[in-house]
Protein backbone atom coordinates (compact mmCIF):
# COMPACT_ATOMS: atom_id res chain seq x y z
CA UNK A 1 0.00 0.00 0.00
CA UNK A 2 2.90 2.71 1.17
CA UNK A 3 4.37 1.71 -2.23
CA UNK A 4 1.38 2.25 -4.34
CA UNK A 5 1.01 5.74 -2.43
CA UNK A 6 4.61 6.63 -3.42
CA UNK A 7 3.93 5.49 -7.30
CA UNK A 8 1.12 7.52 -7.21
CA UNK A 9 2.59 10.69 -5.53
CA UNK A 10 5.06 10.34 -7.87
CA UNK A 11 3.13 9.85 -11.10
CA UNK A 12 1.27 13.17 -9.46
CA UNK A 13 4.50 15.07 -9.26
CA UNK A 14 5.88 14.32 -12.23
CA UNK A 15 2.27 15.62 -14.04
CA UNK A 16 2.39 19.04 -12.00
CA UNK A 17 5.88 19.24 -13.47
CA UNK A 18 5.07 18.69 -17.05
CA UNK A 19 2.08 20.95 -16.84
CA UNK A 20 4.11 23.93 -15.36
CA UNK A 21 6.42 23.58 -18.09
CA UNK A 22 3.91 23.36 -20.94
CA UNK A 23 2.15 26.23 -19.13
CA UNK A 24 5.49 28.23 -19.37
CA UNK A 25 6.07 27.19 -22.83
CA UNK A 26 2.68 28.88 -23.94
CA UNK A 27 2.64 31.52 -21.40
CA UNK A 28 2.42 35.27 -22.20
CA UNK A 29 4.10 36.51 -19.00
CA UNK A 30 7.72 36.97 -20.22
CA UNK A 31 9.20 35.86 -16.31
CA UNK A 32 8.27 32.64 -17.52
CA UNK A 33 10.72 32.44 -20.99
CA UNK A 34 13.46 31.52 -21.76
CA UNK A 35 16.78 33.32 -22.61
CA UNK A 36 16.49 32.17 -26.54
CA UNK A 37 12.81 33.71 -26.38
CA UNK A 38 13.41 37.00 -24.26
CA UNK A 39 16.37 37.71 -26.64
CA UNK A 40 14.21 36.66 -30.12
CA UNK A 41 11.02 38.96 -28.91
CA UNK A 42 14.10 42.15 -27.83
CA UNK A 43 15.56 41.41 -31.80
CA UNK A 44 11.79 41.65 -33.22
CA UNK A 45 10.91 44.76 -31.42
CA UNK A 46 14.48 46.09 -32.51
CA UNK A 47 13.52 44.99 -36.26
CA UNK A 48 10.04 46.39 -35.72
CA UNK A 49 10.99 49.76 -34.17
CA UNK A 50 14.50 50.47 -35.30
CA UNK A 51 15.39 49.36 -38.63
CA UNK A 52 18.54 51.18 -39.20
CA UNK A 53 19.70 49.98 -35.51
CA UNK A 54 18.43 46.38 -36.49
CA UNK A 55 20.76 46.36 -39.98
CA UNK A 56 23.38 47.82 -37.80
CA UNK A 57 23.80 45.34 -35.47
CA UNK A 58 23.77 42.46 -38.49
CA UNK A 59 26.51 44.41 -39.85
CA UNK A 60 28.62 44.67 -36.40
CA UNK A 61 27.88 40.85 -35.90
CA UNK A 62 28.84 39.63 -39.63
CA UNK A 63 32.21 42.30 -39.91
CA UNK A 64 33.64 40.99 -36.60
CA UNK A 65 33.35 37.22 -38.12
CA UNK A 66 34.70 38.16 -41.02
CA UNK A 67 37.50 40.33 -39.76
CA UNK A 68 38.50 37.64 -37.46
CA UNK A 69 38.10 34.74 -40.07
CA UNK A 70 40.62 37.15 -42.36
CA UNK A 71 43.14 37.33 -39.59
CA UNK A 72 43.00 33.55 -38.67
CA UNK A 73 43.75 32.73 -42.60
CA UNK A 74 46.68 35.14 -42.24
CA UNK A 75 48.29 33.33 -39.32
CA UNK A 76 47.64 29.73 -40.56
CA UNK A 77 44.85 29.31 -38.03
CA UNK A 78 41.64 29.82 -39.90
CA UNK A 79 39.33 27.57 -37.21
CA UNK A 80 40.72 29.46 -33.96
CA UNK A 81 40.16 32.55 -35.57
CA UNK A 82 36.49 31.47 -36.59
CA UNK A 83 35.96 30.40 -32.76
CA UNK A 84 37.06 33.94 -31.86
CA UNK A 85 35.14 35.92 -34.38
CA UNK A 86 32.06 34.46 -32.97
CA UNK A 87 32.47 34.94 -29.52
CA UNK A 88 33.79 38.27 -30.04
CA UNK A 89 30.57 38.83 -32.53
CA UNK A 90 28.35 36.87 -29.97
CA UNK A 91 29.67 39.78 -26.96
CA UNK A 92 29.52 42.59 -29.64
CA UNK A 93 25.73 41.06 -30.10
CA UNK A 94 24.55 41.07 -26.54
CA UNK A 95 26.37 44.72 -25.44
CA UNK A 96 24.32 46.28 -28.68
CA UNK A 97 21.39 44.67 -28.59
CA UNK A 98 20.54 45.99 -25.12
CA UNK A 99 21.39 49.52 -25.91
CA UNK A 100 19.31 48.98 -29.38
CA UNK A 101 16.47 47.78 -27.01
CA UNK A 102 16.25 50.33 -24.33
CA UNK A 103 16.09 53.36 -27.44
CA UNK A 104 13.01 51.14 -28.97
CA UNK A 105 11.47 50.83 -25.72
CA UNK A 106 11.43 54.30 -25.50
CA UNK A 107 10.47 54.96 -28.82
CA UNK A 108 7.69 52.26 -29.38
CA UNK A 109 5.53 53.22 -25.69
CA UNK A 110 6.75 57.31 -26.38
CA UNK A 111 3.57 58.75 -25.80
CA UNK A 112 1.02 55.97 -24.96
CA UNK A 113 -0.42 56.40 -20.90
CA UNK A 114 1.84 55.05 -18.28
CA UNK A 115 4.81 55.79 -20.70
CA UNK A 116 6.87 56.07 -17.38
CA UNK A 117 6.63 52.84 -16.75
CA UNK A 118 9.45 52.01 -19.35
CA UNK A 119 12.07 53.48 -17.27
CA UNK A 120 10.48 52.20 -14.27
CA UNK A 121 11.09 48.58 -15.58
CA UNK A 122 14.82 49.12 -15.92
CA UNK A 123 15.70 49.36 -12.60
CA UNK A 124 17.17 46.53 -10.58
CA UNK A 125 14.08 44.52 -8.73
CA UNK A 126 16.34 43.50 -6.51
CA UNK A 127 16.71 47.08 -5.32
CA UNK A 128 13.86 48.83 -6.29
CA UNK A 129 10.47 48.12 -6.41
CA UNK A 130 7.34 50.21 -8.17
CA UNK A 131 4.03 50.01 -8.19
CA UNK A 132 2.01 51.97 -11.22
CA UNK A 133 -0.79 54.21 -11.07
CA UNK A 134 -1.33 54.86 -7.83
CA UNK A 135 -3.28 58.42 -8.64
CA UNK A 136 -4.85 58.39 -11.70
CA UNK A 137 -7.18 61.50 -13.28
CA UNK A 138 -9.84 61.23 -16.24
CA UNK A 139 -6.86 61.89 -19.10
CA UNK A 140 -4.95 59.42 -18.10
CA UNK A 141 -2.20 60.76 -16.43
CA UNK A 142 -0.64 58.95 -13.24
CA UNK A 143 1.32 58.90 -10.37
CA UNK A 144 3.68 55.73 -10.18
CA UNK A 145 5.23 54.55 -7.02
CA UNK A 146 8.54 53.74 -6.74
CA UNK A 147 10.73 52.63 -3.43
CA UNK A 148 14.43 51.60 -2.69
CA UNK A 149 17.42 53.04 -1.07
CA UNK A 150 16.91 56.40 -2.06
CA UNK A 151 13.62 56.31 -0.49
CA UNK A 152 10.07 57.07 -1.46
CA UNK A 153 10.16 58.33 -5.08
CA UNK A 154 6.63 59.28 -6.72
CA UNK A 155 6.55 59.82 -10.25
CA UNK A 156 4.50 62.09 -12.10
CA UNK A 157 3.55 60.55 -15.64
CA UNK A 158 2.06 62.84 -17.93
CA UNK A 159 1.20 66.32 -18.57
CA UNK A 160 2.92 69.03 -16.07
CA UNK A 161 0.26 70.87 -15.09
CA UNK A 162 -2.14 67.99 -14.95
CA UNK A 163 -0.22 65.61 -12.99
CA UNK A 164 0.96 68.14 -9.90
CA UNK A 165 -2.29 68.04 -8.41
CA UNK A 166 -1.87 64.39 -8.44
CA UNK A 167 1.34 64.47 -7.05
CA UNK A 168 0.22 66.69 -4.27
CA UNK A 169 -2.34 64.16 -2.68
CA UNK A 170 -0.21 61.60 -3.11
CA UNK A 171 2.43 63.20 -1.69
CA UNK A 172 -0.44 63.79 1.59
CA UNK A 173 -1.07 60.53 2.09
CA UNK A 174 2.54 59.37 2.20
CA UNK A 175 4.15 61.38 4.20
CA UNK A 176 1.76 60.18 6.72
CA UNK A 177 3.42 56.69 7.01
CA UNK A 178 6.99 57.83 5.35
CA UNK A 179 8.31 58.66 9.09
CA UNK A 180 12.15 58.65 8.25
CA UNK A 181 12.06 58.26 4.30
CA UNK A 182 12.72 61.13 2.30
CA UNK A 183 8.91 61.12 0.02
CA UNK A 184 10.35 62.48 -2.91
CA UNK A 185 8.49 63.84 -5.93
CA UNK A 186 9.87 63.97 -9.60
CA UNK A 187 7.74 64.69 -12.77
CA UNK A 188 8.20 63.05 -15.74
CA UNK A 189 8.44 64.34 -19.18
CA UNK A 190 9.83 66.68 -21.56
CA UNK A 191 8.94 70.01 -20.04
CA UNK A 192 11.42 72.92 -18.06
CA UNK A 193 11.01 71.42 -14.74
CA UNK A 194 10.62 67.62 -15.66
CA UNK A 195 12.70 64.57 -16.11
CA UNK A 196 12.77 63.30 -19.68
CA UNK A 197 11.74 59.76 -19.28
CA UNK A 198 14.95 58.44 -21.05
CA UNK A 199 16.59 59.90 -18.19
CA UNK A 200 14.24 58.59 -15.57
CA UNK A 201 16.09 55.23 -14.45
CA UNK A 202 19.21 56.81 -13.82
CA UNK A 203 17.92 59.54 -12.15
CA UNK A 204 16.53 57.77 -9.56
CA UNK A 205 19.67 54.94 -9.30
CA UNK A 206 21.45 58.02 -8.85
CA UNK A 207 19.29 59.68 -5.49
CA UNK A 208 21.95 59.55 -1.94
CA UNK A 209 21.12 56.08 -0.52
CA UNK A 210 18.92 57.17 3.03
CA UNK A 211 17.58 53.66 3.46
CA UNK A 212 18.97 50.20 4.71
CA UNK A 213 17.09 47.12 3.52
CA UNK A 214 15.66 46.89 6.83
CA UNK A 215 14.21 50.31 6.45
CA UNK A 216 13.08 49.32 2.89
CA UNK A 217 10.98 46.70 4.27
CA UNK A 218 9.19 48.36 6.90
CA UNK A 219 8.07 51.02 4.80
CA UNK A 220 6.99 48.91 2.43
CA UNK A 221 5.14 47.28 5.11
CA UNK A 222 3.29 50.19 5.95
CA UNK A 223 2.90 51.35 2.47
CA UNK A 224 1.21 47.64 2.44
CA UNK A 225 -1.25 48.65 5.03
CA UNK A 226 -1.85 52.45 3.59
CA UNK A 227 -3.33 50.50 -0.13
CA UNK A 228 -5.11 47.93 2.18
CA UNK A 229 -7.16 51.21 4.07
CA UNK A 230 -7.32 53.03 0.88
CA UNK A 231 -8.02 50.84 -1.94
CA UNK A 232 -6.02 50.55 -5.03
CA UNK A 233 -7.10 52.45 -7.70
CA UNK A 234 -8.28 51.20 -11.43
CA UNK A 235 -5.53 51.01 -13.74
CA UNK A 236 -6.32 54.05 -16.73
CA UNK A 237 -7.65 52.69 -19.56
CA UNK A 238 -6.17 52.20 -22.86
CA UNK A 239 -2.43 50.46 -23.65
CA UNK A 240 -0.06 51.14 -21.03
CA UNK A 241 3.35 50.21 -21.93
CA UNK A 242 4.26 46.43 -21.63
CA UNK A 243 8.30 46.19 -21.17
CA UNK A 244 8.34 42.77 -19.12
CA UNK A 245 9.04 40.81 -22.36
CA UNK A 246 12.13 42.43 -22.90
CA UNK A 247 13.17 43.07 -19.52
CA UNK A 248 16.43 40.98 -19.35
CA UNK A 249 17.59 42.22 -22.62
CA UNK A 250 17.02 45.54 -22.49
CA UNK A 251 18.98 45.66 -19.07
CA UNK A 252 22.18 44.76 -21.44
CA UNK A 253 21.89 40.90 -19.24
Amino acid sequence: MASDRAKALAEKQRADAKAIREAKKHSDNPEDWGMWRQLSATVKMVRDVDQKGFWILIGVVAGIIVVAEVVGIIIGHWIQGLIWGVLLAASAFLLLLGRLGRNSAYKRSQGQPGYAQVALMMLNKKKWSYTPAIEVNRQQDSVHRVVGPGGLILVGDGDANRVKPLLVNARRRHEGISYDAEVIVVSAGDGAEQVPVEQLADYIKRLPKTLTETQIQELESRIKALDAMRGRLPLPKGPLPNMKANRRAIRGR
